[in-house]
């Protein structure tokens, strides 16, 4: 199963001139990113770090009580390496706020989602007061099976890595020179103990990157993808089910038609 392509020659340079175009065309002075300690946040912080300097870099580190210690070890080893400001906000206290304040008991995925949201916020604090840009961490395979937060962790102004599969992702970090620890380890948005992308989504980002490319990008079939990758029919089926439903969150609001005009 290698249907998803590898990186062409100019993939980094194509990335670092947008992230470099976007600032210059905002009039802001540089970018603030959340740093999560995976391979996808870490990736966006040397391509920053690249494109515009690495004094023109915030990352921020959010930890919350579900947070793993080797992420926010990894998190602050990538600051080091790329030689980016950063600052950690621990949002728990935020967390914390809304069971005193909401009267409404709150359900698992509203707990969890209140996380990404909080980190949303102080990301835009940094960046309003600092003139600045919010960039995403966000990777192709997570916008198309809508595996983020709305208003949470998709609350950027810009998505560098937005066009990669997960595969090409840590193709590009070991390009960059991301710790091989960070670009090996499991997937996990820290949102409960234990708790990794993988078996959230069901499925290994391996089989998922390719499900995807052959659905989308080559425009092929449900049957035709579980035959050409051995997949049962009825995963291929889930992953379409979770494209299509996915879709409000990769668009903005739908604004009614009074039909006055």
């Amino acid at each position: 199963m290698r249907h998803v392509p590898g990186l062409g020659p100019h993939v980094r340079e194509r990335i670092e001139e947008f992230i470099k175009a976007r600032v210059d065309d905002s009039r802001t002075e540089g970018v603030v990113l959340g740093l999560s300690g995976g391979v996808d946040s870490s990736t966006v912080a040397y391509l920053a770090a690249d494109a515009l300097g690495p004094d023109r870099v915030l990352g921020i580190i959010m930890p919350s009580a579900t947070t793993p210690p080797d992420d926010l070890k990894h998190a602050e080893m990538v600051a080091v390496e790329t030689g980016i400001e950063y600052e950690t906000v621990d949002i728990e206290p935020i967390l914390e706020s809304f069971s005193g304040i909401c009267g409404h008991r709150a359900s698992r995925l509203a707990l969890a989602n209140l996380k990404p949201r909080a980190r949303m916020m102080v990301l835009y604090y940094h960046a309003n007061s600092m003139n600045r840009l919010v960039a995403g961490t966000g990777n192709r395979t997570e916008l198309l099976v809508g595996y983020f937060t709305k208003y949470g962790d998709g609350g950027v102004d810009i998505l560098p890595i937005g066009g990669l599969y997960k595969k090409q992702v840590r193709m590009l970090a070991e390009e960059l020179g991301v710790p091989s620890e960070i670009i090996s380890k499991a997937p996990s948005a820290g949102l409960w103990p234990g708790q990794t992308d993988e078996e959230e989504l069901g499925i290994s980002y391996d089989v998922l990157d390719e499900i995807l490319f052959l659905l989308v990008d080559k425009k092929m079939g449900v049957p035709e993808v579980a035959s050409e990758l051995g997949v049962p029919v009825e995963e291929v089926k889930r992953i379409q089910g979770m494209i299509n439903a996915a879709g409000h969150k990769l668009r903005p609001p739908e604004i009614a038609d009074p039909g006055v005009i």
